[in-house]
């Protein structure tokens, strides 16, 4: 028995042996997402501090193109971190995903953990909630905790949950709020996360990882 738990193109499959087309069709199973069948490749890479956002650099500067050299593929790469920020940057030959994903209207939420200068007090994450006005605009993040502070060397490790794509808004807007950041690392970009990746490593998303981020899409 299918129990329902199947849905193709949303509708219901009520008996075995319906034929889909695995390339274009939206299956869900128990309601999670199943990515079509591609020859697509969708990594998560983490970063090293110090690389630049483009897969190849005419000045020769250390680019996240190698640290995938030996993917045949000719990879794009979903946004872009700052050259001094660290953490997890999404690559995939999927042009069209990687241009929509990058998108500032999709709104996804990507996740820092930013070292600062200072002890972050309560009324600085409590301004954080509010939002906060730049001179490009307001930025309203999603979340903000303090993870820990260290009063006798006067530093923090804040988090945040962030969906803009402005240049440098993270920076800016901790520094706007009296801590200049010291270190800056993505660590999740919608349901993809950094886990243990090590600076210079990648990996393939999974099915689930996948599966969000074309929803997120509208694909």
């Amino acid at each position: 028995m299918l129990d329902g738990e199947v849905e193709v193109d949303g509708e219901v499959v009520t008996r075995l042996g319906a034929k889909v087309d695995p390339r274009t069709a939206v299956v869900r199973v128990q309601g999670r997402r199943l990515p079509p069948m591609s020859a697509n490749v969708y990594l998560a890479l983490s970063k090293p501090r110090g690389v630049v956002s483009t897969m190849s650099d005419p000045q020769g500067r250390p680019t996240l193109g190698d640290h995938v050299v030996d993917r045949p593929e000719r990879l794009f790469h979903v946004g872009r971190l700052d050259t001094d920020t660290e953490g997890l940057i999404l690559l995939t030959n999927d042009g069209d995903l990687a241009q929509v994903l990058a998108h500032p209207s999709y709104e996804i939420d990507k996740t820092y953990v930013a070292e600062v200068e200072g002890v972050v007090e309560k009324d600085t994450l409590r301004r954080l909630g509010e939002g906060v006005v730049l001179d490009d605009g307001p930025v309203h993040p999603s979340a903000a905790r303090l993870v820990s502070s260290h009063r006798p060397s006067g530093r923090s490790i804040v988090e945040l949950v962030i969906h803009e794509g402005r240049n440098r808004i993270v920076r800016r807007l901790l520094d706007h709020l009296g801590h200049p950041v010291l270190r800056l690392t993505r660590t999740r970009v919608g349901p993809v996360a950094l886990g243990r990746l090590r600076p210079g490593e990648s990996r393939e998303l999974t099915a689930d990882e996948l599966g969000t981020l074309l929803d997120l899409s509208g694909r």
